[in-house]
């Protein structure tokens, strides 16, 4: 049964999120621009490809080891524009700030934000704010929108992974959800958990120095890792084999999420990227990506193949399978 009333599992990023999206939005806005449901735009600009994208971020807390949302937001509009190709240029900073928020917060976020935009390249080049009355917003909403130009020659997007190749991950999964998990509750581990939130601008260059026919590129933010394959084998209608020995999850992380019962397949990453390319070239953009300070753990996972088109299947350490399906509702809610 469809609901009637939006439920935070619309927020999901998952199949509840999806169905929102499919049955709702395209119906209304659906054109030829939208309808790949990319990370971001790819439009036409007097002869030129510009890679355009928007988010808005909600994160609770809004401070958290190793980032907040003022970096946080910067670099998931950095991250989307180059997961459509683009070169991150130009930014918009939209803040809804709720009344009785501390001006020494603001202004932490804010130079956060700054140094972020400092780190990926880019300007912040206009923005808007608004105040609501205390209870209307939670602290702080930010909108970040952001372009960029697409050199010639480079096409990538979530319908050209082609039976036969290779799945690679930038490093670990579940850094960013464990954290936002265990500040959330406040819990405390012997080990440290850190978000990963970080600009993969430089590394995606890297990658497309070291290869030439790059097919998919995609940051698996909300829904996480196992949400990111199913909607590439099913946008461009292949199955993709995982291997779980192969996913690397941080000691640490992997214990939180056996702790709590959470599948680090569907938490978030903020500084994270798949890269499907051509069997022969994979080596390469792993070596690439580990010469980045945020690819250090990078690795083949997988692979794309023409079986079970539009399901992704692990092998898992026992010796069995199961299906990796698309995360059904909300894990963690307000998690970016």
């Amino acid at each position: 049964m469809k609901p009637d009333k939006i439920l935070l599992d619309h927020g999901s990023g998952g199949k509840i999120s999806h169905n929102l999206t499919m049955e709702l939005i395209l119906p209304i806005f659906g054109n030829n621009i939208l309808d790949p449901l990319n990370d971001g735009a790819i439009v036409d600009a007097g002869g030129s490809r510009l890679a355009f994208s928007t988010d808005s971020y909600t994160v609770d807390p809004i401070f958290f080891p190793d980032g907040n949302i003022g970096d946080l937001a910067i670099h998931g509009t950095v991250n989307d524009i180059a997961m459509c190709g683009g070169v991150p240029r130009y930014l918009s900073l939209g803040l809804i700030l709720e009344e009785g928020l501390p001006m020494a917060d603001l202004e932490t976020i804010l130079r956060s934000a700054r140094r972020a935009a400092d780190e990926a390249g880019v300007m912040v080049v206009t923005g808007d704010t608004k105040v609501v009355p205390r209870g209307a917003v939670d602290k702080i909403f930010i909108n970040t929108s952001g372009f960029g130009p697409i050199p010639d020659g480079i096409v990538v997007g979530s319908t050209r992974a082609r039976a036969g190749d290779r799945v690679v991950l930038s490093g670990t999964l579940a850094d960013h959800g464990a954290t936002i998990m265990t500040q959330r509750e406040g819990l405390t581990f012997d080990a440290d958990v850190c978000s990963d939130s970080a600009p993969l601008n430089h590394m995606v260059q890297s990658v497309f120095a070291a290869c030439s026919d790059v097919h998919v590129l995609r940051d698996p933010t909300r829904g996480g890792l196992g949400t990111a394959l199913n909607e590439i084998a099913g946008q461009s209608g292949v199955g993709i084999r995982i291997d779980e020995d192969r996913l690397p999850v941080r000691p640490a992380v992997a214990g939180i999420c056996e702790l709590l019962g959470f599948d680090p397949l569907y938490l978030a990453n903020e500084g994270k990227m798949i890269a499907i390319v051509p069997a022969h070239e994979a080596e390469a953009v792993v070596a690439a990506m580990r010469k980045d300070r945020y690819g250090k753990d990078a690795c083949i996972i997988g692979e794309v193949v023409a079986d079970h088109p539009g399901r992704v299947v692990m092998a898992t350490r026992i010796g069995g399978s199961r299906i990796v399906d698309m995360l059904a509702g909300e894990q963690l809610p307000r998690i970016c």
